[in-house]
């Protein structure tokens, strides 16, 4: 339990080993998957696959390692889904030498690491940058996602809105040193943008312990991701999706102001639902634990989601896979 620059206690160490142990206790095995072309994926996985339950993959965003984000809501999902929560490219274990960045490649991935598992069809619950991929995934491969969930993810931005002011940044260079921070100072304001009443009094040594164990690998490159969502985008050029969508939202978000929500709900149509939290700003899923699970509960626990059965195409594929694993 002791960080990798030093000999004295990590409790940022200790707390992922409690995550680890409790991913373990919920019935899941952690795996490193390699999708070749220097491509390496960790994910977290059931360790025996129920053919008579949907599969719901959980993508987390910028911050910890998947299992911090989404390690408060297994036992809500494990006894109805089969459930997958997968590192991104340069969190976590997982990596690439390719130079990719941008969220259809990250899509991608997911979509090929699902498929080395056998998985065909899922429902997607996406956090702020997970967002982004997870759409991603749905417009790439619509005929693989069933349900989508986007929390706090501005799918929607444009460019411009950093020119705009939109947004509380100034620019993209305060945006990484916010998001992927290397001080304590900038882990305390991102903080105080992810949350509406922050923590107050964390001392410096232990966000400094926090930055070591869980920030301080491939910062360039999870610089170049962030530089990767805004280059370009416009909304014009955003695809449509058709899969059923929940839009969840903190009403104080910061990060990803509420307008874009709107703007999503909006450019999905008829399709799409959207959910607000009060009083909940960027990281509803750690600030409002109970309200973030009563919402994905209520949209991925219906009888779509439950009463999946596999299509002819589905059963040969899982078949071949079967026999390539024996």
């Amino acid at each position: 339990m002791f960080s990798k620059s030093s000999k004295c206690f990590s409790f940022t160490v200790y707390r992922d080993w409690l995550y680890r142990y409790s991913f373990t206790n919920a019935g899941l095995r952690s795996v490193i998957t390699d999708l070749g072309d220097g491509t390496t994926m960790h994910c977290w996985v059931p360790k025996s696959l129920k053919p008579n339950k949907p599969s719901l993959i959980l993508i987390h965003g910028f911050g910890a390692n998947a299992m911090w984000q989404y390690g408060e809501y297994l036992r809500h999902f494990v006894p109805r889904f089969n459930v997958f929560v997968p590192d991104l490219l340069f969190f976590g274990e997982s990596s690439t030498s390719r130079p990719e960045r941008t969220e259809s490649f990250q899509a991608l991935c997911v979509k090929k690491l699902m498929e080395a598992h056998g998985v065909w069809r899922m429902n997607v619950v996406g956090i702020s940058y997970g967002g982004f991929v997870g759409y991603s995934v749905a417009a790439q491969f619509p005929e693989a996602v069933d349900k989508l969930v986007l929390c706090c993810s501005g799918v929607c931005l444009e460019e411009q809105d950093m020119k705009n002011g939109l947004f509380k940044v100034s620019d993209l260079d305060e945006a990484t040193s916010i998001l992927v921070p290397q001080t304590p100072e900038k882990l305390r304001e991102l903080m105080r943008f992810s949350f509406v009443r922050p923590a107050r009094g964390v001392p410096s040594w232990f966000l400094t312990d926090f930055i070591e164990v869980m920030c301080m690998k491939h910062v360039e490159e999870k610089k170049e991701l962030i530089a990767a969502i805004l280059k370009g985008r416009q909304l014009s050029n955003l695809p449509k999706i058709t899969q059923s969508t929940l839009i969840l939202w903190g009403d104080q978000d910061q990060v990803f102001p509420l307008e874009l929500a709107l703007r999503l709900k909006s450019h999905i149509g008829e399709t799409a639902q959207m959910a607000v939290i009060k009083n909940a700003g960027h990281a509803l899923n750690i600030e409002k634990p109970k309200e973030f699970a009563k919402h994905l509960k209520a949209f991925l626990i219906g009888p779509q989601s439950c009463s999946h059965s596999p299509s002819i195409k589905e059963q040969i594929q899982k078949t071949i896979f079967d026999f390539h694993r024996s």
